[in-house]
C-alpha cells in the first residue's frame, strides 16, 4: 500500500485541496505535494494530524480493505480491555505520548528499563500497586 495514494484519493474524494490539508495540518504544501507522490513517508504523528484534517480515524488511511479491519484478540491477557482505553487512563497515555516525543533516545531507552523493572516487580507481588 502506498500511504502518499491513499492520502490522495481521500482528499479527492473529499474534495479538499493539498493547500487545505496544508492549512489544517500545520504543514507546508510542497511536503503534501512530496507525501502524495510518494517521494516522503510522514510519521504517525503527521498521519494523525492528516486524519483529523480528512476527519477519517487513522485506520483507513494505513487499512487496505474495504470493511474496518477487526479488533485483535490479544492471546493470554486477562483483561478484558488494555490500559489507556478510556476515560483518565486515555488522558494520561496521551501526556506520557507527548513527554516521550521530548525525550532523547537515551532518556526512552532509560523509562523503558526502569518502566519494566516496575511491571515485572509489581506482577510477582513487589510493591503495591495493580498485578498485571
Amino acid at each position: 500500500m502506498l500511504i502518499g495514494q491513499k492520502l490522495k484519493e481521500i482528499r479527492e474524494a473529499k474534495s479538499m485541496s493539498q493547500v487545505e490539508i496544508a492549512e489544517a495540518t500545520g504543514l507546508v504544501q510542497p511536503y503534501v505535494s512530496r507525501v502524495e507522490n510518494g517521494h516522503t513517508i510522514p510519521g504517525v504523528e503527521t498521519l494523525e494530524k492528516w486524519a483529523s484534517a480528512l476527519k477519517v480515524p487513522l485506520y483507513q488511511i494505513l487499512y487496505d480493505g474495504e470493511e474496518p479491519p477487526k479488533p485483535l484478540k490479544l492471546s493470554g491477557n486477562h483483561h478484558s480491555e488494555l490500559w489507556g482505553n478510556s476515560g483518565r487512563q486515555m488522558h494520561d497515555l496521551k501526556r506520557l505520548r507527548q513527554y516521550l516525543a521530548k525525550m532523547s533516545e537515551a532518556e526512552r531507552e532509560l523509562l523503558m528499563s526502569l518502566a519494566g523493572r516496575m511491571a515485572t516487580r509489581s506482577h510477582h507481588g513487589g510493591d503495591e500497586g495493580e498485578e498485571t
